[in-house]
């Protein structure tokens, strides 16, 4: 039970299926946590959407849970912090407050054709050189064009429509209409945003027909969002942070200083690099965005997903029946000396960085008589680290320099094979944080630092802890070996559609 006097900060993770609502105290610890779940649909193939109403009714409800599980007086809660799932978007009308449709999330690609049409009318350059980003269906700024051109009856209605991530959609509905905003780590997930200025670019807002009028201001991701609204929990707090979720987790584990890391391994992986304050483009297929904004500065980032990451665990236990769980996979990977020389390539849905190969499809290779089945499952595990590392090489060519500490979270992060692993074939010092929810964390931490609950980063940093580190152990001519065989076994995935 907190303490009458207590301060917390609240922090709202609104993620693709998950509302997450946590408190924080001063010691940057999560106190108190509330998860409200939400259908998302699939109308069609690869189509992806969600009712917006009902992700604001999953955020009010959180917090009102965590209210009552707490017992806190809602005065003791300085300031709120929002991280959100990028990219999906939303369009509703001011007056009413309602959207003229579903939400379309990050995951939908119903918009690919528009974004051919834009491909070849030769617009890739200008995308990139802008945005740091690869033309794509993922991004907000084909979804915005889609929703118009489906419904021809709202371009009588552009002056009263607003259009706007998950982040714009929370503020405007817990301020009541009162701000109609975001953060500039956000709006570089668009398409539409000049990352080296951090404005709506009218270049980008010209190729794709989309009206200036209803986007939200961009902001620096601590800063002032306007207020909670009293009406909805009988008291009126500041909202002071708003991030992007990968880039929250990259500062919710303090990677604050450049060449610093965080990986998320969840079903895909999720690598963030600090790039520091100097936009640099990659000359080695890994996309540039927005880090945060902070103290009037913007910080980059160099991002690389994984598709296929603690998914391999999930097709070795339910498609192949070769495990009960990640920890057998785990004691099975370590009771062996090695794979026997088999490499397990997991392009299930094809590769992302830095092959970007949608045509690619997973193989196992170097099989022989000898071979068992705990040899397949530490190559599979293997891979996890093995693509990782790829993003890692490719962005240590751009910046010059490699990667100094991998920050890890997400539920993969729990296994000790994977992460020594990593290490080894990484030559790369691997944290596993005691951070449960790192962009949680990170959204507090940009509204507690607005509202002065932490002084600086340095205060932050001195307060989180570290479970475990991994230290390099593997001796170069085997790393060699073993990473010159997995290029080999990748180049026979590629391309094989």
């Amino acid at each position: 039970m907190a303490l009458p006097d207590e301060e917390f900060i609240m922090a709202i993770d609104q993620g693709s299926t998950t509302t997450k609502v946590v408190l924080v105290n001063r010691n940057a610890e999560i106190v108190e946590e509330s998860d409200t779940y939400f259908a998302i649909n699939y109308p069609d193939s690869g189509w992806v959407e969600f009712d917006a109403v009902s992700v604001f009714d999953s955020v009010l409800e959180g917090i009102k849970n965590i209210i009552g599980k707490s017992g806190i007086n809602p005065r003791q809660i300085k300031s709120i912090g929002i991280t959100n799932q990028r990219e999906s978007a939303v369009i509703w009308d001011k007056n009413t407050g309602l959207p003229v449709g579903p939400g379309i999330s990050w995951q939908c690609k119903r918009s690919t054709k528009l974004c051919e049409i834009v491909r070849d009318k030769g617009h890739t350059n200008l995308i990139r050189e802008k945005t740091g980003l690869f033309l794509d269906s993922y991004y907000s700024a084909s979804k915005i064009k889609w929703i118009f051109e489906n419904n021809p009856y709202l371009a009588d209605r552009i002056r009263d429509l607003k259009f706007g991530n998950i982040d714009s959609w929370i503020i405007w509905n817990l301020t009541r209409g009162s701000h109609h905003c975001t953060d500039i780590s956000n709006a570089s997930r668009t398409l539409l945003t000049d990352i080296k200025t951090g404005k709506w670019d009218n270049k980008l807002l010209e190729l794709w027909d989309i009206p200036i009028n209803i986007l939200p201001e961009i902001k620096m991701s601590s800063d002032d969002f306007g207020f909670l609204d009293d009406s909805i929990i009988g008291y009126r707090i500041p909202i002071n942070g708003c991030m992007g979720d990968a880039q929250s987790a990259l500062f919710g584990l303090g990677a604050f200083e450049k060449s610093m890391a965080v990986n998320t391994y969840g079903t895909a992986s999720n690598l963030d690099i600090n790039i520091g304050e100097d936009f640099l483009l990659s000359d080695n297929k890994i996309q540039t965005t927005v880090a945060w904004g902070l103290n009037d500065k913007i910080n980059y980032a160099f991002e690389g997903g994984v598709f296929t990451s603690g998914a391999v665990i999930n097709w070795l236990k339910d498609k192949m029946s070769l495990i009960k769980n990640g920890k057998e996979a785990d004691e099975i990977s370590e009771n062996i000396k090695d794979t026997k020389g088999v490499y397990f390539v997991p392009a299930f849905v094809g590769f992302s960085a830095p092959y970007w190969d949608p045509y690619a499809r997973g193989t196992i290779v170097g099989l022989s008589n000898n071979t068992g089945k705990e040899e397949i499952i530490r190559a599979a595990l293997e891979s996890i680290a093995f693509q990782v590392n790829d993003i890692l090489i490719a962005a240590a060519k751009d910046m010059g320099e490699r990667v100094k500490i991998l920050k890890v979270c997400g539920g993969v992060s729990k296994s000790d094979f994977i992460l020594q692993f990593q290490s080894d074939i990484s030559q790369i010092e691997v944290v596993r944080s005691s951070v449960t929810h790192a962009a949680a964390l990170g959204a507090a931490f940009m509204a507690g630092l607005r509202c002065k609950f932490w002084s600086d980063e340095n205060e932050i940093l001195k307060l989180l802890k570290s479970v475990k580190v991994f230290q390099p152990e593997m001796p170069s001519f085997r790393r060699e070996e073993i990473l010159n065989n997995w290029a080999r076994a990748v180049g026979r995935s590629l391309k094989w559609l």
